[in-house]
């Protein structure tokens, strides 16, 4: 059974900081990959199964809860998301663990700890330099020491109400709370994973993919059907992926100008530009089942921060038989296309429904968003089957 329906839509009226609130740990001891396995439902046509357009919670539901934590991701499924993100980096002993960057002074109360000051360095990641700690210098056991909080405060100071209330999960801790999850809920979590700077972590020797692999088959998520996402914004990351597991794959597409930092280091002259048009779609669907790309790549901005024409993407890849997850969607005022800012509080909630509309007119197949209520609501009026605009 796949999430959607009135069962989630019941949800939609309740205060945003009422739900989701428990901070209880995860209970010890791995699911076995059968008990995983039936969790999933393996009998619903796999992604294809999924609502259309799907709401992907990213990182969970960020704009209420300290992101990649059990509280954010518990909320994106009590607020109606289809699917959780997560993102992945690793840590000294090789431990895959939820964090949108391996710089962790953003988003933990890492600087609080004087036994770890020392750790704080410089290090160069995809050409950029950074400063802070880095998930790579931690084993799992320090790092569980830390504990989470809000990333962008300026903007979204309510979150930091919770901050300090959840550690750094694993990977494989978030596998077994979807199960748990599953099991609760008669309907199967579905996963959307990102590999985070593959390259830079395999030249330090904690490659990403393998160790991803191994999870994925250890608790049953590593079939074709299986209800995962695996998405990178390197090619090379999806291919190796593709090699390993079967579960769907995602590439992730940035600004048309950039290229991917695996391309940058093989001297690869394509940009996301290339990757765009449709002999780059053809190329991309021979190992990968869908793209993710930024939304102004569906809608482009003009200079004022006004939505242009739409470009010819969704059509595109569509015609190649690729899905579209494009992001990111957010509620404030700061994230929002100029014509739906509503005041000038870059903090404040803009139009984001009529936004999101715009978004689903396209012909998009889901969309990653912080507010998975606001997502859903819009969502619904395209469910039942209404002709995108531009699909």
């Amino acid at each position: 059974m796949t999430q959607g329906g009135a069962a989630r839509r019941t949800v939609l009226g309740a205060a945003v900081l009422a739900a989701g609130s428990g901070i209880t740990g995860l209970a010890a001891g791995p699911a076995s990959a059968s008990s995983a396995a039936s969790a999933a439902g393996h009998g619903d046509r796999g992604h294809r199964g999924l609502p259309y357009p799907a709401v992907i919670g990213h990182r969970g539901a960020s704009g209420y809860r300290p992101e990649h934590t059990l509280g954010s991701y518990r909320l994106a499924l009590d607020l109606g998301a289809d699917v959780v993100e997560q993102d992945l980096v690793p840590t000294r002993d090789g431990h895959l663990v939820c964090r949108h960057e391996n710089e962790i002074g953003g988003t933990t109360d890492v600087a609080d700890h004087r036994e770890f000051a020392s750790r704080r360095t410089t290090k160069t990641v995809d050409g950029v330099q950074v400063t802070g700690w880095f998930t790579e210098d931690f084993t799992l056991a320090e790092l569980k020491t830390l504990r989470a909080k809000e990333r962008i405060p300026a903007v979204r100071q309510r979150n930091t109400l919770y901050d300090g209330q959840w550690a750094v999960p694993t990977f494989e801790e978030v596998l077994r709370w979807a199960d748990r999850e599953g099991r609760r809920r008669g309907e199967r979590v579905w996963l959307h994973v990102e590999t985070k700077h593959p390259s830079y972590f395999r030249s330090l020797g904690l490659g990403l993919e393998e160790p991803l692999a191994r999870l994925l088959r250890r608790y049953g998520r590593d079939g074709r059907d299986a209800a995962v996402f695996l998405q990178s914004f390197e090619p090379s990351s999806i291919q190796r992926l593709s090699r390993l597991v079967s579960a769907p794959r995602v590439v992730l597409l940035s600004a048309a100008g950039t290229r991917p930092w695996d391309f940058e280091q093989a001297g690869d002259p394509r940009t996301v530009a290339d990757l765009v048009k449709p002999e780059g779609l053809k190329w991309i669907a021979g190992f990968a089942q869908g793209i993710g790309p930024t939304m102004d790549l569906i809608l482009p901005r003009d200079a004022a921060g006004r939505l242009g024409a739409p470009t010819t993407l969704v059509r595109d890849a569509h015609a190649r038989g690729l899905l579209l997850h494009p992001y990111t969607a957010r509620n404030e005022n700061s994230f929002l296309p100029a014509e739906y800012r509503r005041g000038t509080d870059p903090a404040a909630y803009g139009d984001a429904l009529g936004a999101f509309r715009t978004y689903f007119e396209q012909g998009i197949d889901g969309i990653f968003t912080d507010n998975p209520d606001t997502g859903l609501l819009a969502a619904e009026a395209f469910r039942p089957g209404r002709r995108p605009v531009n699909g």
